[in-house]
């Protein structure tokens, strides 16, 4: 009966840290640009003494939902959504290179240009900086235009450059930060065709239907093994009585 209680005990811990996940994912429904993640697992010989008669469950490497999503239109002047294909290079809190498509920018107190969560958006040669301007204009390519306060309606500068990057998507993994990185070590280059939709916002990829009927599956499956477990030990005791009988 152990080989059943193996199967069911793992099996019921994957289904709970699959609900964890959907659950976060249902929570993000209405976060900008948030890429849903994905639960797996498979099963594993338990090797040890003898043969490897045992099995359980073990978690995959989680995966990534990179389905694109709506582009909803806002207006606002500093509200950029990448179009089609393409990332926004950011600065993580550890001071690496990272990506998003959440385009909600804001400038900070310090005059970074930054992400609605304050990762500071990179430029041709870091962090871009913003002077104090009357005006500020993203072009479809990420070029940023700035008005002085006392400059003539006019004199709009050019000041740096979104940098957008386009790296294969499976060079691509999410960290616990909700940010990706390159799994390689190489700094991704800026990719020219990248392209902005300005004044919109993208929206989640996840479809708050799905991931609530996800949910009553998983609940399903929990109770499912946790009954498997409780047959497991019916059977146990009862065999056990047998055996004193005998």
């Amino acid at each position: 009966m152990d080989r059943m209680l193996y199967v069911a005990m793992t099996g019921a811990r994957e289904t709970m840290l699959a609900q964890a996940i959907n659950a976060n994912n249902l929570a993000n429904v209405s976060t900008t640009a948030f890429r849903g993640d994905l639960a797996a697992a498979r099963s594993m010989p338990v090797y040890g003494e003898g043969q490897p008669s045992r099995v359980y469950a073990m978690t995959e490497r989680p995966g990534i939902d990179l389905r694109p999503g709506v582009i909803n239109q806002t207006g606002r002047e500093l509200d950029v959504a990448v179009r089609g294909e393409g990332w926004i290079a950011v600065q993580a809190r550890d001071g690496s290179e990272a990506y998003t498509r959440a385009g909600d920018l804001r400038v900070s107190t310090a005059g970074l240009l930054v992400t609605g969560a304050g990762h500071p958006v990179l430029g041709n040669a870091g962090p871009i900086a913003l002077p104090p301007a009357k005006k500020v204009e993203i072009a479809v390519d990420g070029t940023i235009s700035v008005l002085g306060l006392d400059q003539n309606p006019n004199a709009v500068a050019v000041l740096d450059r979104i940098k957008l990057v386009n790296p294969p998507l499976d060079q691509l993994e999410k960290g616990t930060d909700g940010l990706l990185r390159s799994t390689t070590e190489a700094v991704v280059a800026p990719d020219a065709s990248a392209r902005l939709a300005t004044g919109a916002l993208e929206g989640s990829n996840v479809s708050a239907v799905e991931a609530m009927v996800e949910m009553v599956a998983l609940s399903r499956r929990f109770e499912a093994q946790v009954k498997m477990m409780t047959t497991a030990e019916q059977t146990d005791e009862a065999a056990a009585r047998l055996l004193k009988l005998a």
